[in-house]
């Protein structure tokens, strides 16, 4: 039977689910909470912003930002998938470890054989590669260099990049250059500007200091596994401090956006985010909790820091592409012209 209300959870939070609750519930739920479908807002968001460039200088192709939209959000999913796949056949999900914890793992829960499992990773991966090379065949042979940049970070991402330090960096890339100067240069056309690079990194900040509280929540985990996380080799309290560092250049970027021309005033609305970065950087400059704190603050525990670092990337990112949607109206209808 067909459960919207679980549609609707699993995009807003990764439900905690018994194996007969499981077993209830229609496949497209199931992918939902395989897939940890809650985080794919980041890269909605993404998408979105790389064709509201591409629309706000006249370069604009409804098919294509659908296409575009639909193939990154199919290859986040892959990546999520085959992320627990390769933790649960390296043995790193074993032992009640911390992926085991917040959510369902369907392999190291039971939930799903290998053989099912390798089924989702299939179908979802052959979905974002046809759109892939159907975008390749529309734009040109230079979208293929794209498609390729994503290949190789979706299927090395989970090793060795993560156990060594460069999955921090893959996600300012993945989420920044690639997956919003990628939508920009599809949607367009073809067609490129510079500075689009700048205004991605703006954005591709949040998710990589997401990524950064998830690797610190889960340090002393992934320290004993052998996973060299970058919070893991500089240390729990230099990853906070990265963190927030990450949080404040965001704010010094938008500005500098601003003042320089390429985006327009209507940006500053990022800075009603403003209260809730005050509350979160609190946080952040405290050591995590070593047990589950009571109230609000243990909730979804062992997530800590990566879910106030969500929550916060999430208020910041809505009203980054807040911002630069009246800043497009502004500019299609003349409003405010700052070029």
């Amino acid at each position: 039977m067909i459960n919207t209300t679980m549609w609707v959870k699993a995009l807003k939070v990764i439900p905690q689910i018994t194996k007969e609750e499981w077993n209830e519930l229609d496949m497209f739920s199931r992918w939902l909470i395989a897939t940890r479908a809650a985080v794919f807002i980041m890269t909605a968001l993404a998408g979105a912003i790389g064709g509201l460039l591409a629309y706000r200088y006249g370069n604009f192709s409804w098919q294509l930002f659908a296409l575009s939209l639909l193939g990154i959000v199919m290859a986040h999913a892959t990546n999520n998938l085959l992320n627990d796949y390769v933790d649960h056949s390296k043995g790193v999900d074993k032992d009640n470890y911390f992926r085991s914890q917040y959510g369902p793992q369907p392999l190291e829960h039971g939930l799903l054989s290998k053989k099912k499992y390798m089924n989702y990773i299939l179908i979802t991966g052959l979905i974002a590669s046809l759109i892939g090379v159907y975008l390749i065949m529309v734009t040109g042979v230079s979208t293929l260099w794209l498609f390729l940049a994503g290949l190789l970070f979706l299927l090395f991402y989970t090793w060795p990049l993560k156990y060594y330090g460069l999955g921090e960096p893959s996600v300012i890339l993945v989420w920044g250059p690639l997956m919003i100067g990628g939508t920009y240069f599809v949607v367009s056309g073809g067609h490129w500007d510079n500075w689009v690079v700048l205004v991605s990194l703006v954005y591709a900040l949040g998710p990589t200091t997401v990524l950064f509280g998830k690797h610190t929540d889960k340090l002393n985990e992934d320290k004993a596994k052998g996973i060299y996380t970058l919070p893991v080799i500089i240390g729990q309290k230099a990853a906070r401090y990265s963190t927030i560092a990450l949080w404040i250049l965001q704010y010094v970027f938008i500005f500098a956006l601003v003042l320089s021309g390429k985006l327009g005033i209507t940006m500053v609305i990022v800075l009603f985010a403003l209260p809730m970065l005050i509350t979160t950087i609190k946080t952040f400059l405290k050591p995590r909790p070593t047990v589950k704190p009571d109230g609000i603050a243990g909730e979804g525990w062992p997530l800590y820091l990566v879910s106030q670092a969500f929550i916060y990337n999430r208020r910041f990112g809505l009203l980054f592409l807040l911002g630069l949607i009246v800043d497009v109206v502004f500019y299609k209808f003349g409003i405010l012209q700052l070029f």
